[in-house]
């Protein structure tokens, strides 16, 4: 059994390598122009689209991974910024919680968006794609069957003509044999070489109809699919770029609805801050228009401008004047009149004004005596 397993293989070997070298030969008749070839331009047509289609495909296919890619680094940078404003936002802060919410749900839309992308363009691009192999191997099965069958149809051919001169020998023998052999004998002779080329012949014939046939079969197929195959681009680029473009729509309304989300956190806490500060302002402006306890614009004396220090001791020399000592706060106030001395201010010290309420100790001081607050 082992030695008929090893002569089949030898023997199919064999045949195989004497199928390779029967069809380098008819190529090279065909190009040598000494054997014609059979031609097909719609069918050629078909393979040039098919090898066209592929190519579209396959560059199709890489630029969605690269696409998918790209989506992918982005979702992990997403993920980094968030991470940091995450670590960095404290506690305290407005917002806390809806921020680490949106970052929860930024996270998870771009995982989502990536996925969809696999499932709904990528899968279905590399199904697309997974039937091209299988044709691809039978337009070449295809083009060795042609050449089979243009070379079997050249065998038939010659022997064909062959027998056209055979006939010819028959009707004059010009061999020495025949010449040599009785009369009786050289009919025999005669029937003898036409039994074997009719042999040779009609092996030829029916080895001509085998590769038509085989040729024929896979080249029916062929012209049917083909052109399908090609139609069907249309209806597949429209369903993956419609794919693709829904799922970009939706991911990106709904990550403008994170990013509005976290800019409102912001703006609150931005809003806050300002408040927080100008509270503080104010406090610190209260704090700097008194020496001894607090007081505001509503609590200043009628007619109040603004606050001076006294720099300089200044003695009083008449009794409109107000006598001050140096560090002394005096709330400065418009003149009674419209006469007012040049140089000279109309005030009352604060201290005086936040006990007593009153303007009975008001006075002039010269204001070189004094800083402005």
């Amino acid at each position: 059994m082992a030695e008929m397993g090893k002569g089949v293989s030898a023997g199919k070997l064999a045949s195989n390598v004497q199928k390779k070298i029967t069809r380098a030969q008819e190529k090279v008749l065909q190009k040598l122009g000494k054997a014609d070839e059979t031609k097909d331009v719609q069918f050629e047509e078909g393979v040039n689209n098919f090898s066209k289609q592929l190519g579209e495909g396959t560059k199709l296919q890489k630029d969605l991974r690269a696409y998918l890619t790209a989506v992918k680094a982005m979702h992990e940078a997403s993920k980094r910024l968030q991470d940091c404003l995450a670590d960095m936002y404290e506690p305290e802060w407005y917002g806390k919680e809806e921020m680490d919410s949106i970052k929860e749900d930024t996270d998870l839309l771009w995982t989502d968006f990536h996925q969809k992308l696999v499932d709904h363009a990528l899968i279905s691009m590399d199904t697309y794609l997974a039937q091209f192999p299988d044709i691809k191997a039978r337009i070449d099965k295809r083009n060795r069957k042609l050449v089979d069958y243009d070379s079997a149809r050249h065998h038939f051919a010659s022997l064909q003509k062959g027998k056209k001169k055979d006939e010819v020998k028959i009707a004059k023998p010009v061999s020495l044999l025949e010449k040599a052999a009785p009369g009786w004998a050289q009919g025999i002779l005669s029937a003898h070489h036409v039994a074997q080329t009719n042999l040779s012949r009609s092996q030829a014939e029916e080895e001509l109809g085998r590769a038509q046939k085989v040729f024929e079969e896979i080249n029916v197929d062929l012209q049917e699919e083909l052109p399908s195959l090609w139609n069907s681009r249309v209806g597949f680029y429209v369903n993956t770029f419609q794919s693709v473009a829904r799922l970009q729509d939706k991911f990106h309304r709904e990550m403008a609805k994170l990013c509005q989300s976290l800019n409102e956190v912001m703006t609150k806490l931005e809003e806050q801050n300002q408040s927080r500060w100008a509270k503080i302002s104010q406090l610190r402006n209260k704090c700097e228009r008194t020496t001894n306890g607090s007081s505001d614009d509503s609590e200043m004396p009628p007619g109040f401008l603004y606050k001076v220090k006294a720099m300089h001791d200044y003695a009083a020399t008449d009794q409109d004047e107000l006598e001050i000592k140096a560090g002394e706060v005096v709330l400065v106030i418009t003149y009674d009149s419209e006469e007012q001395d040049e140089g000279w201010l109309l005030g009352i010290k604060e201290a005086y004004w936040l006990q007593n309420k009153d303007l009975r100790a008001k006075g002039v001081f010269p204001e070189n005596f004094t800083q402005k607050l």
